[in-house]
């Protein structure tokens, strides 16, 4: 339970005009002060002030990455739930927030149009950026391993690149589908797997944030190498979590925390990694059980190398059709 003079200390670092917006916009998800000098329209000194009274105060929390910092509302139940008291009370129709709402559609899109950018420059250069990490060979070894030996249903590969996971799988699964925002992705997606055999796989368009399948039809969804491009990963594991189906299985490849600045500056990433406490918080507030995490590091003469990180987690539901499987009477 707080103390008065704790609820009285956040109460008072969340009256002011300026820190109301900034708190409405990270109710909405991660943000940078990039993000948020840009739909405020404010100064860079000034929003930074705002945002570190809201820090000290325990209402928000800062994320550095490399040159960036991310700032998001607190996880503490406590602080939450004032915040969310707070925000409830603004009204949906004010015109400040209304406008702080369209811009940072806005910067999404603008966010969102620089990774699609990126795509279609470097679709033939996908592969090769992972060459940053332990052999490729390796890494599928151990992602195939913690997979397991299915068989899948149904998978789905979100931000599915050059097809590479539909490929890899493709003796494990009945049905497969690969999901992209990149057209000029979606076609090299198509050669590859067209050149492999591959015919019980297809690929479409579609946004990581807003899947175009039905909720439950995936026994088997991956992120391979996706979530640090996105500006919002949470969201995008909580929209996956969507489509797993009761008792399948989401499975994320992605580096772990690294400083590799180039990356951001030359290849669009959003983020510089993710540590495990980040992956288990994404993965049981979406409604999973964490399974494993595995760390793959660089080898030793791989002076910038990049860990890879491979994180399993299991739907927390139990398949009904396996129950009736068990309590039906022996033929």
């Amino acid at each position: 339970m707080e103390t008065l003079r704790t609820v009285t200390a956040r109460l008072k670092a969340a009256g002011d005009e300026t820190r109301l917006r900034l708190m409405a916009l990270l109710a909405d998800g991660e943000r940078t002060v990039k993000d948020m000098t840009d739909i405020l329209g404010q100064s860079q000194p000034r929003i930074s002030r705002h945002l570190k009274l809201l820090t000290e105060s325990g209402l928000v929390e800062r994320r550095p990455e490399g040159s960036w910092v991310y700032y998001s509302l607190a996880d503490a139940a406590d602080a939450e739930g004032l915040m969310r008291g707070v925000l409830a009370a603004l009204g949906e129709e004010d015109l400040a927030l209304r406008r702080d709402r369209e811009r940072l559609a806005e910067v999404k899109a603008r966010n969102q149009a620089a990774a699609g950018r990126y795509f279609a420059e470097h679709a033939e250069e996908w592969d090769r950026i992972r060459s940053l990490h332990i052999p490729e060979k390796e890494v599928e070894a151990a992602i195939l391993a913690a997979a397991g030996p299915g068989p899948f249903r149904a998978l789905l590969d979100i931000g599915t690149g050059t097809g590479r996971m539909l490929e890899l799988f493709a003796e494990r699964y009945e049905r497969g589908l690969g999901v992209d925002l990149s057209q000029p992705m979606l076609a090299v997606a198509r050669a590859n797997l067209e050149g492999a055999g591959v015919s019980h796989a297809r690929v479409r368009l579609g946004d990581t944030l807003n899947l175009p399948v039905p909720r439950d039809s995936y026994d088997f969804v991956i992120f391979h190498q996706v979530l640090h491009y996105l500006d919002e990963p949470a969201r995008a594991v909580a929209e996956a979590a969507r489509a797993v189906a009761p008792g399948g299985r989401l499975l994320i490849v992605d580096f772990a925390p690294h400083e590799l600045e180039f990356l951001r500056e030359a290849h669009a990433h959003r983020r510089l990694g993710f540590d495990h406490r980040q992956l288990r918080q994404w993965v049981e507030a979406a409604g999973l059980t964490l399974e494993a995490t595995t760390d793959l590091k660089p080898g030793t003469g791989q002076a910038q190398g990049l860990t890879v990180t491979i994180c399993v987690a299991q739907d927390r539901r139990v398949r009904l059709a396996a129950i009736d499987e068990a309590l039906a009477p022996g033929e």
